[in-house]
């Protein structure tokens, strides 16, 4: 991801934030969390395989680049799981 979309993602999270800030209920909260939590998780999916699929037959791709491409999907995992959590933890105990 670049530090483009990255940007915007905070944005809107942010922007979701103060949003729902506005109308009380832990509920709405849960529910709003995990969309975007799910909605993050099926986009990196989604681009991980398309990343992953070629016109290059598998027997072809060498195996440091299957590593590369394992490595960059941990990665790019473990970025959207610390932007939940940022979320998650700005909302319950950051500024009201």
């Amino acid at each position: 991801m670049s530090s483009t979309s990255k940007a915007w993602m905070v944005a809107v999270s942010v922007g979701v934030v103060e949003a729902l800030k506005d109308q009380a209920g832990m509920c709405r909260w849960n529910y709003a969390l995990r969309s975007i939590h799910q909605y993050t998780k099926n986009r990196v999916k989604s681009s991980i395989s398309q990343a992953t699929s070629s016109s290059v037959p598998a027997s072809s791709v060498i195996p440091d680049q299957i590593t590369m491409m394992n490595r960059q999907r941990d990665h790019e995992m473990k970025q959207s799981e610390e932007s939940l959590r940022k979320v998650m933890y700005l909302s319950c105990w950051g500024p009201n």
